[in-house]
């Protein structure tokens, strides 16, 4: 998941990126709100994490501002405690949801995750990766114009790489994403089901679509292999 968050205070922007790196975000930082507009608009994030008291543009123009320019990024919006009139304003110009300070990072963590499912669902997806189609509406799968049958948990997996195609995925991500296991969940389980991916979408085409990233987790070429 691809994360832009906006906060001009330094400390907490520096401890939110290193805590969800750790966590397998990808994330961004911009310190006021005309660079966290301009970073929004240029690339794709799947959240942004705004906070409202940001110098240059405040973080209620900067939601309304990607609004009104047609996107649908997802924006958590961080408010002041007990700021009751600043969560309403936050809803009403846009915000997806909102946290006040001062917050769990965990709490921030569940709220990301819920958010970016919540994102992903609002529009049916066709991804084409080269010759490999993944059509999320219709849960369905085709290489080369082939029909492949997939379980509803191999389509899941497929499904979660693919919106990250070209990047690495951890396997703690995909178990928390794709089983919804938690930190309980066993490792071992991620990788039964990437070989059934390869046996079923790779090696008959001749194709090299899954890919291992030693270290890092498990990768689908965004030129479908």
């Amino acid at each position: 998941m691809r994360v832009l968050v906006v906060e001009d205070e330094r400390r907490l922007a520096l401890a939110l990126q290193h805590g969800l790196t750790a966590e397998g975000f990808t994330v961004d930082v911009a310190h006021d709100g005309l660079s966290g507009l301009a970073r929004a608009t240029d690339h794709p994030y799947d959240v942004v994490v705004l906070d409202i008291m940001l110098p240059g543009l405040n973080g209620y123009r900067v939601c309304s501002r990607l609004r009104a320019a047609g996107s649908d990024v997802g924006i958590l919006m961080l408010t002041a405690k007990d700021g009751e009139w600043d969560e309403a304003e936050a809803l009403d110009t846009g915000a997806d949801d909102y946290l006040s300070k001062p917050f769990s990072f965990v709490v921030l963590v569940a709220r990301l995750k819920a958010l970016a499912r919540r994102i992903g669902s609002r529009a049916p997806r066709r991804t084409v990766l080269g010759d490999l189609v993944i059509d999320s509406a219709a849960r369905s799968c085709a290489r080369a114009g082939t029909a492949i049958a997939l379980t509803p948990r191999e389509f899941a997996l497929l499904d979660h790489l693919a919106r990250r195609a070209g990047e690495a995925v951890s396997k703690r991500e995909i178990l928390d994403e794709v089983w919804d296991s938690g930190p309980d969940g066993d490792p071992n389980t991620v990788e039964v089901h990437i070989s059934a991916l390869r046996r079923k979408i790779d090696t008959p085409f001749g194709r090299a679509a899954v890919q291992t990233v030693r270290g890092a987790g498990y990768r689908l070429a965004a030129d479908g292999g």
